[in-house]
């Protein structure tokens, strides 16, 4: 094999789903993000689609090796089943032996065991894989699960991840109540030619290749032009070309062992395929709420500042934007005091609200902490050390504001911020305990 040759610890390219090879780009991240907020909104309900081979899986499995110790998990890989064999899969993820029991005591069990886990002060997650193969009467069930609540919320949140086949499903006039309780859809479209670069040298580095370079500069273009970024087919030709090159007594991946790996696969050009008409990251299925359009007249602007001085500007546009400490945030603010995920904004036609993540420290707007808060121009809000001063461009508002407040908590001066877990400190800002 060609790991010593090449001085790798691992093979790069294997197809089988493994997180710590999992590369994130701007659409990958954004995925995850959504599926993240399964966990801070009590009424979590997250579809993710995307072609074969576009990282689905093993964006799930990295999305598990980080969930809290106090989220109980149903994972169900196997779809192709009745509905009473989805129930007793979903019991069995659970520690029950639910083989004998009839469809109404299935029901019954499931019910209460969420209904304890909720008492117990843990969050339930039901997490779906190739859900484009479940019947309707499967995602039916599924919709009466979803409706579990106590007197307060509901207590199981979901994520149906499967292939495009699946918003058709969803979208059919009999699944109308189900698909008005899904949150957030998104559909993972297949890499950038620059992603994908991204992407071949993220999973050398990882197998042991450091900052070597073990791929010529020419060979990208190639490969996208065989494997139209999809990630599957990106690893199959690449670890078929570094046998080519191994077997050429080669240390460096070059355009004759690409063609060489093409001819082995017998492949054409990815244009020249039957493939589905959404294939590139930028023709996404719409969300429930829908990215900004930049060619779209900014509603409001957002300005974000610290010490007394303005240090960024984002124009808002219809759609959602999410403000966090990393770099796959809409809005980025590099400070310890802020979350990897801390808010996020959502503008419509005729209102923008801004919507606590379960972040660390909050949001605050009057020294109040709130959850959820209709903006209003002129508004501030602070997020950790930082202001966010809402300006509203449209002449007339339409909507007075409101406010959820998270109970128990006010202030009357700033609040104390603390760092989030596993925050990275940057800058020169005083650390706090």
């Amino acid at each position: 094999m060609y790991l010593d040759p090449f001085k790798l610890k691992e093979l790069p390219f294997r197809l089988s789903p493994d997180p710590q090879f999992l590369y994130l780009s701007k659409q990958h991240a954004r995925a995850k993000a959504y599926m993240e907020s399964t966990i801070w909104f009590t009424d979590g309900f997250v579809v993710i689609t995307g072609e074969i081979g576009s990282g689905k899986t093993t964006l799930i499995e990295s999305f598990l090796k980080e969930i809290p110790a106090d989220v109980v998990v149903a994972q169900i890989n196997q779809t192709q089943v009745s509905a009473i064999d989805f129930l007793q899969a979903v019991l069995v993820q659970f520690g029950f032996s639910p083989f004998k029991m009839k469809k109404a005591e299935l029901i019954a069990t499931i019910n209460n065991f969420l209904v304890e886990q909720y008492a117990a002060g843990r969050k339930v997650l039901l997490i779906v894989d190739e859900a484009q193969n479940l019947s309707m009467r499967v995602l039916e069930e599924i919709r009466l699960l979803s409706g579990v609540e106590t007197t307060k919320e509901k207590v199981l949140r979901i994520i149906l991840a499967g292939q495009p086949e699946l918003n058709e499903k969803l979208d059919a006039p009999e699944l109308v109540q189900l698909t008005q309780r899904i949150r957030l859809r998104f559909h993972l479209g297949n890499l950038s030619q620059g992603d994908m670069h991204g992407y071949i040298q993220h999973r050398l580095e990882v197998a042991g290749a450091g900052d070597r370079q073990l791929f010529a500069e020419e060979v990208f273009a190639e490969i996208f032009r065989y494997t139209g970024g999809v990630p599957r087919l990106v690893n199959t030709l690449c670890d078929t070309a570094m046998m080519a090159a191994y077997t050429s007594d080669r240390r460096m991946v070059t355009l004759a062992d690409i063609r060489s790996a093409v001819e082995e696969l017998q492949w054409v050009e990815y244009s020249a395929r039957a493939v589905p008409s959404v294939t590139s990251a930028t023709e996404q299925a719409p969300l429930s709420e829908p990215a900004p359009d930049p060619s779209q007249p900014a509603l409001g602007r957002l300005l974000v500042a610290t010490d007394g001085r303005t240090v960024q500007e984002l124009p808002l546009r219809v759609g959602r934007v999410i403000i966090g400490r990393t770099s796959d945030n809409d809005l980025q603010i590099d400070s310890r005091f802020v979350s990897r995920h801390h808010c996020q904004i959502t503008t419509t036609s005729n209102s923008c609200v801004i919507e606590d993540l379960n972040s660390t420290n909050g949001i605050y707007v009057k020294s109040k902490r709130v959850r959820r808060h209709y903006l209003n121009d002129g508004d501030v809000v602070l997020i950790g050390k930082h202001e966010l001063i809402y300006v509203d461009e449209r002449l007339v508002r339409t909507r007075t504001s409101l406010t959820d407040t998270a109970p128990g908590v006010h202030a009357m001066h700033p609040p104390e911020v603390r760092e989030p877990e596993g925050a990275v400190k940057v800058g020169l800002e005083p650390a706090t305990k």
